[in-house]
């Protein structure tokens, strides 16, 4: 049995187990398992490390870990490097660890698919490994300008002097084309819109994406629809950024159908 997983923490949420067996499956590939993989920030290096010997092949990485996934990795991608940070590991021959990351291409080929991001400006909140990895991909695909926003300023200061951004002091100070959600405010039940932005700063967006996902939507994305707004949630993320992954993994291309059929979506936004 081959095997791969997401490690997180939490992670008893993610659906990349569904979308991955799903796509295990509709390529025939009968002897792997993927699964989850819950490890606390303390065991992240203990866990990672022992997994090849378990018959893991790969594994992907979650909030909180993926800036650790990147440090711990003995090779990386241009662009896992360039991000500083990475959410899909490959173990290999020799023990040896290899690091990508797959959220940027994924958030902009959905933008893509809504407006030209180049002609946009945008506003990131949070400055872990998600923000990272959007702040690259907007300022790989021209964005005209972008902010982050942190609740540690000097975490948003941080990441806005690396990727050549502007750091955003207060959200409802910006008047953005894009709002990108990379915390995980929205994750659990009692999180609330105004922890993020206040309600009428929606009207100016073009587009609102979220990185989280859960049953409903998130507050985030439930006042953006109704706001007539288009919107990315964090499902067609996970597709995108997952179906990646799965060619690193098995060296083969994911069939999306099947991994949106498993999470009861019909077709493609």
């Amino acid at each position: 049995m081959k095997r791969l997983g997401v490690l997180g923490w939490p992670v008893a949420h993610s659906r990349s187990p569904a979308i991955q067996n799903a796509a295990l499956r509709a390529a025939g590939l009968s002897d792997w398992h993927y699964q989850l993989l819950p490890v606390p920030p303390e065991l992240f290096e203990e866990t990672v490390t022992a997994l090849p010997a378990a018959g893991f092949r790969g594994a992907n990485v979650t909030i909180p870990h993926k800036e650790a996934a990147l440090a711990l990795a003995t090779g990386a991608s241009e662009r896992a490097r360039a991000i500083g940070a990475a959410n899909t590991l490959l173990f290999e021959d020799g023990g040896s660890i290899w690091a990508d990351n797959t959220d940027a291409p994924a958030l902009i080929h959905a933008l893509e698919q809504r407006l030209e991001p180049s002609e946009c400006s945008a506003l990131i909140l949070g400055a872990g490994g998600t923000a990272r990895a959007a702040a690259w991909a907007l300022k790989n695909a021209g964005i005209r300008e972008l902010w982050i926003w942190n609740r540690t300023a000097s975490r948003a200061s941080e990441l806005a002097a690396t990727v050549g951004a502007t750091t955003a002091g207060e959200t409802d100070g910006v008047r953005s084309d894009i709002l990108i959600n990379c915390t995980s405010v929205g994750l659990h039940d009692g999180d609330e819109l105004d922890a993020l932005v206040r309600t009428e700063q929606l009207r100016h967006q073009r587009a609102v994406v979220d990185f989280v996902y859960r049953p409903g939507g998130t507050p985030l994305l439930r006042a953006a629809q109704q706001a007539g707004i288009p919107t990315v949630d964090g499902l067609e993320l996970l597709i995108g950024q997952g179906a990646l992954a799965f060619e690193l993994f098995t060296g083969q291309t994911a069939q999306l159908d099947a991994m949106r059929n498993a999470l009861g979506l019909s077709s493609a936004p």
